[in-house]
């Protein structure tokens, strides 16, 4: 053994390249080799004194078991890393495939997975959904503690950890949490998407069911007398302020209206004031009107334009009304057919809401003060209200009674209308047939 050691010492002399004092270097390099005690004396290295074998070897036992000690550390703790980093890995990319793998149609509607989410078994519910990624999240944070003290550890005991491996693990882990961030906003974003769409979905279907139990307390209230709730006319056989119908519902704000009605009198001079609506602040918002020699006129706004309608026979006329706010255009229908048309009438203006309709009265105020000398004589029947402009295909199939075509605002019925004054009447309607010009 020591003489192992000397011929170590002499490669070490030797070996490094550098020439011996006062000796020129010739470019050849030597290499030493163990010699005995007795050999030769010319290797210029100065002998250590002999050591002990038994101890010697001791030492040199002790470190090679430290050093062995030392690289099993290392070595179980570099596969714990590569085990756990592949793991964070296979986790990612089943995140990333979570997300691919869920289904869309053209409007956005979310329609499945066509993979089972094996990272938790993410659930349907948002809230659950969230919930379990957030304890993932949590359980990866709380290894990676555990080995960064297990780092601690070895760097006590010894065993460096490797830099670099941390360094990927931390970024592994920052790209992770990125990733399950941007999937608790997209859940987020889909827990809106469909609370919106169920609030929507709920409305609607009140409503429907509020229209249904509408028209069934109609039907109810007014089957007893007519053959259908529309099926009667409002009779104002004299010329009074005191005699008139109130349509119980009001109108909503419009920038374009249809109204259409069955008309029936001969009284002279001028047949009154078979409608009108005012809101506060403006009694004359809508109203149709024929007083004294003038003919029928239509008011929007207090503005007026005259309508080519002649309704004073003593017979059904079928006469409809259309308005837009936009260049304030207007058409005229009698009997399904239209006779005149115009525009510049009220332009641009809306008409409000919240006002009050009255049939055969003028509104000086809103909903009173009327002027016998403007009343209406006569009968009327069918009065419905819709918030655009009807084709003339709908107003001629009304008119030549081929259909019926309830309005969407204001529609006729038993229970929407009240009769105010004695004398004025809800009486059952003519069959449509009958009320045809040339029936």
């Amino acid at each position: 053994m020591f003489s192992l050691l000397l011929g170590l010492v002499c490669y070490g002399a030797l070996g490094s390249g550098q020439p011996a004092s006062g000796q020129t270097d010739d470019g050849k390099r030597y290499i030493c080799r163990a010699v005995p005690l007795s050999g030769d004396a010319s290797c210029p290295v100065t002998l250590l004194p002999e050591l002990s074998a038994g101890g010697q070897e001791e030492e040199l036992r002790n470190t090679v078991m430290q050093l062995r000690e030392t690289i099993l550390q290392q070595k179980e703790t570099i596969s714990k890393q590569v085990g756990t980093i592949n793991e964070l890995t296979t986790k990612l990319s089943l995140c990333a495939a979570a997300t691919d793998g869920r289904r869309y149609d053209k409007g956005g509607t979310w329609l499945g997975k066509e993979k089972q989410n094996t990272m938790g078994d993410v659930p349907r519910d948002p809230n659950d959904t969230v919930e379990s990624l957030g304890k993932t999240m949590q359980g990866l944070k709380d290894r990676l503690e555990n080995l960064e003290q297990q780092q601690m550890r070895a760097n006590v005991s010894g065993a460096s950890f490797p830099s670099e491996l941390r360094d990927l693990l931390q970024r592994r882990l920052g790209e992770l949490e990125k990733q399950l961030l941007k999937k608790v906003s997209s859940l987020e974003e889909e827990k809106s998407m469909l609370t919106n769409a169920t609030a929507a979905y709920r409305l609607k279907t009140e409503s429907a069911l509020n229209a249904l139990v509408e028209r069934i307390s109609e039907l109810e209230k007014g089957g007893g007398d007519f053959k259908s709730p529309e099926q009667f006319k409002l009779s104002l056989p004299q010329r009074t302020n005191y005699l008139y119908g109130r349509i119980t519902k009001t109108l909503p704000e419009m920038y374009a209206f249809t109204l259409c009605m069955w008309i029936k009198s001969s009284a002279s001079p001028g047949i009154g004031t078979p409608f009108s609506y005012g809101v506060p602040g403006q009694a004359n918002e809508i109203v149709l009107i024929e007083w004294g020699n003038n003919p029928i006129e239509l008011l929007i706004n207090d503005k007026v334009a005259q309508l080519p309608l002649e309704v004073r026979d003593g017979r059904w006329h079928h006469i409809c009304v259309s308005w837009t706010t936009r260049d304030g255009q207007w058409e005229a229908y009698q009997n399904g057919g239209k006779l005149g048309s115009g525009d510049n009438l009220a332009a641009w203006h809306p008409i409000k809401s919240g006002g009050v309709i009255i049939l055969g009265q003028e509104q000086d105020v809103v909903g009173g003060r009327f002027d016998a000398g403007q009343a209406f004589v006569g009968e009327l029947s069918q009065v419905n209200i819709w918030d655009r402009v009807l084709k003339p295909v709908e107003i001629q199939s009304m008119a030549n009674c081929s259909s019926y075509l309830p309005g969407n605002v204001v529609s006729w019925l038993a229970s929407n209308v009240e009769v105010f004054g004695r004398g004025a009447f809800k009486r059952p309607l003519e069959v449509c047939q009958e009320r045809l010009p040339n029936a």
